[in-house]
């Protein structure tokens, strides 16, 4: 749509002919800015003799349109939580920048933002340099404009730091102190591995108890398009689904849901959970133990798994990942191959392994001990 209009501004047109964008704002009514973009588009096609190219206004925009069309795209394209990330640094955006065209933006000044979020960690400061990165990448593709700003801000270096898992006796005594609903979403979590996105959207279509297998959607996969995997049940999950499947409501398609109190409709709706971001703070607290996230159930699973022998190609299946490096993050236990050198290196140490003899041309080779 070529023309269109922005609440409290006014109509504007804007449309890209030849690869070049023309856009002129803001115009009373829509019959006004038409008028406009077909005389734009009669100029184009028959410019006067004295008029180049070169007297053309290069193409730009508003950051904040930009962040509006992009924050559209990532909500039609990516997991609830990815949203709700990426509107989370959209507002800081804003705050900075709301007024600035994207050709007014510097990189001394995407450079000045990273540094003071550097201040709550580099591992912050890296992800709104990936997340702007991305956002003038979109305009770029869309041909809205031909600069990134954020090209050439370098990411700051991040220390290593092992996540925690929980031992499977915190788990047990958080599970203890959860009532049964929330036991059920739990171990559902913690028994297909799974995100908790993809648990909060999971549905009584997804379920197959018969042949005891769910079906889990992510959007990680390249191109952001939601993709299936069947994960088999566990006899504790095919109990617990089993039990919710007869006390289900049948008008409600989800396996978890609520209640809940809608500030954009001033009612109360039901409906799939969110984030539940405070759920395990509490739960870890009423345990005694030290506190963890849903995403941790899964780092335990697998780790658990790995720890069993469990090819790692299968725990990748599982855990729906795309790259085996990325699964390599996730598992915790020290592998039976890497004791096993280690036990090699203690025998070497105490003269059970492999000692060198030198020989009369000064060379030396590995034998046997006795």
């Amino acid at each position: 749509m070529s023309v269109y209009s922005i609440k409290s501004k006014g109509w504007r047109y804007d449309f890209v002919l030849a690869g070049q964008r023309y856009t002129e704002a803001w115009f009373t009514t829509k019959r006004k800015a038409q008028a406009a973009e077909a005389a734009k588009r009669k100029e184009i096609n028959e410019p006067p003799p004295q008029e180049s190219l070169e007297t053309q206004n290069p193409t730009d925009m508003e950051f904040l349109e930009l962040a509006n069309r992009r924050l559209d795209h990532v909500k039609a394209r990516n997991s609830h939580q990815h949203y709700q990330d990426y509107r989370s640094m959209v507002r800081r955006w804003v705050q900075r920048w709301k007024g600035l065209y994207c050709n007014q933006i510097t990189p001394e000044m995407i450079e000045e933002f990273v540094l003071d979020r550097a201040k709550v960690s580099h591992y912050t400061a890296n992800k709104e340099i990936r997340s702007l990165r991305a956002t003038f990448n979109f305009g770029k593709k869309k041909k809205l404009f031909t600069f990134n700003p954020v090209e050439s801000i370098d990411f700051l270096p991040e220390d290593g730091k092992t996540r925690y898992v929980p031992p499977p006796e915190d788990i047990d005594k958080v599970m203890a102190e959860a009532d049964q609903d929330t036991q059920d979403y739990l171990w559902t979590i913690r028994d297909t591995m799974a995100r908790v996105n993809e648990i909060n959207q999971l549905t009584w279509d997804d379920v197959n108890l018969k042949s005891e297998h769910v079906v889990l959607y992510t959007r990680k996969k390249k191109g952001s398009h939601l993709t299936p995997r069947s994960v088999p049940m566990t006899d504790r999950l095919y109990k617990v689904l089993s039990r919710r499947y007869s006390e289900r409501d049948p008008n409600k398609p989800w396996v978890f849901w609520h209640t809940y109190w809608s500030s954009k409709t001033g009612k109360k709706c039901e409906g799939p959970y969110g984030r539940r971001k405070r759920l395990m703070d509490g739960l870890c607290k009423k345990a005694g133990v030290r506190c963890f996230q849903f995403h941790a159930l899964r780092h335990s699973a697998a780790s658990l798994m790995e720890s069993r022998n469990i090819p790692i190609g299968s725990i990748q299946r599982i855990l729906g990942h795309s790259s085996r490096m990325t699964t390599e993050i996730y598992l915790h236990q020290i592998a039976q191959a890497d004791r096993h050198a280690i036990k090699v290196l203690e025998q070497s140490d105490s003269g059970d392994f492999l000692t060198h003899e030198s020989h009369t041309d000064g060379k030396s080779s590995l034998t046997q001990s006795p």
